[in-house]
């Protein structure tokens, strides 16, 4: 090889390689700065009666429990409306989607709502179901919630179904199992770790999402197990408390933060170690 050719290409690796660690770099210095402000003011605001007192008036002594039982409440709601819808969709897709225009159809849909802002998503839900009853509502926010849960689930289960050898479809064929059993008992359970992988992402996601719950549950200063009425929630609670002139409520939207932050981060490596587990079982 030239040698001035070889120079040049070391030469233009070497640049390609600082960049890219210099982006790195650059990146990893805003988030480590990002969760150092985080957990130095978050912590702070950690007591025991964040998690057994409600959102106080300013300049009183209160927590964050009814906030924190609205968010697990319209969580798990959204989880539990979203993973059926969009696991069924998903199992549709990678197993009969090979005909038909349903499936293209199917498929773009769910790329716009995986591509949607979380805004819109709430605005459309407003419309559709806060107007007709005439009210916010946990069940508003819950409805929200299920709609970005969905094209989550969606791709996951698609893909991950997608992975599982066909040998596997084809030898349960053989032994004379109807495809609904094949589906169920071979396929599905296959690819349990990254299905189950996908809807704690779709959990992750929802976990800190403000703009839909602003538009459909709002708020609620008191404790509420009503579905049916406004209900208060983490996101919510530390976008009002950090507007706010009042020093309290700014230590107890930064506690808030910090536990939606520990909640995201935990679901996350619970979803890594899952995939990382379904890899090795490979």
């Amino acid at each position: 090889m030239n040698p001035a050719i070889y120079r040049r290409r070391r030469l233009v690796n070497a640049l390609n390689m600082g960049a890219s660690m210099f982006a790195m770099v650059f990146g990893l210095f805003w988030l480590a700065w990002i969760l150092w402000t985080l957990f130095a003011h978050g912590f702070s605001g950690l007591h025991a009666n964040v998690f057994l007192k409600s959102t106080p008036p300013p300049g009183s002594a209160g927590g964050l429990a009814n906030a924190i039982y609205g968010s697990l409440l319209m969580t798990l709601f959204g989880t539990l409306i979203g993973t059926p819808i969009g696991t069924l969709a998903g199992i549709y897709l990678a197993e009969f989607g090979q005909r038909g225009w349903l499936a293209p159809v199917t498929r773009f849909i769910n790329d716009i709502l995986l591509s949607a802002p979380s805004i819109v998503i709430g605005l459309f839900v407003y419309e559709v179901y806060v107007v007709s009853v005439g009210h916010f509502s946990g069940w508003a926010g819950s409805f929200a919630l299920a709609l970005l849960v969905i094209p989550v689930v969606v791709r996951t289960t698609e893909n991950m179904l997608r992975l599982v050898p066909n040998s596997l479809r084809e030898a349960a064929a053989a032994l004379g199992a109807p495809q609904w059993k094949v589906i169920m008992h071979v396929t599905l359970r296959s690819a349990k770790a990254g299905v189950i992988t996908g809807i704690l992402l779709a959990v992750a996601r929802i976990s800190g999402e403000t703009a839909p719950l602003l538009f459909t549950a709002l708020n609620n200063q008191f404790w509420n197990s009503n579905m049916n009425q406004p209900m208060a929630n983490l996101p919510m609670v530390i976008f009002q408390f950090a507007m706010s002139p009042y020093e309290d409520w700014h230590t107890l939207a930064w506690a808030g933060a910090l536990l939606i932050t520990l909640s995201v981060l935990s679901l996350n490596i619970l979803a890594r170690w899952l995939g990382s587990q379904k890899t090795a079982s490979h």
